[in-house]
């Protein structure tokens, strides 16, 4: 077993835009994304914190590091998932977020799950 399988978080991101929270007059564009997090390794393994890097059109860029996701620390044995929902502003129409989690195995070992980049829009932005 390499260890590339031991240790393997899949990352899937959906998102929406919330235009009852939105405001475009005052450069107010919420956001929410829906991630699910399924552990495709072989070992169990924790979900420590978080790290998110929200750029907007502008290239005005958001980190945000916190402590597990939307106030839980999931737990994932090989084969299982984790959904969960949040959502971010953004001053701009059209962004993108990336990022990772920081993971501790069963055995021991923390390593990281990238987050792909991803897109957030306004419906009928990008064609």
């Amino acid at each position: 077993m390499n260890e590339n399988d031991a240790y393997n978080i899949q990352v899937k991101a959906a998102t929406a835009y919330i235009e009852g929270q939105s405001d475009t007059e005052q450069d107010r564009y919420v956001f929410a994304y829906t991630i699910t997090i399924h552990n495709t390794g072989n070992v169990a393994a924790k979900l420590l914190t978080r790290h998110w890097i929200i750029t907007d059109a502008n290239g005005k860029v958001q980190e945000v590091h916190g402590e597990g996701v939307v106030g839980e620390q999931p737990h994932l044995r090989p084969g299982e998932g984790f959904q969960y929902t949040s959502g971010t502003l953004l001053e701009t129409s059209v962004g993108t977020m990336r990022g990772s989690y920081r993971m501790l195995a069963d055995d021991g070992t923390e390593f990281e799950a990238e987050i792909g980049a991803f897109t957030l829009s306004i419906p009928r932005v990008l064609h």
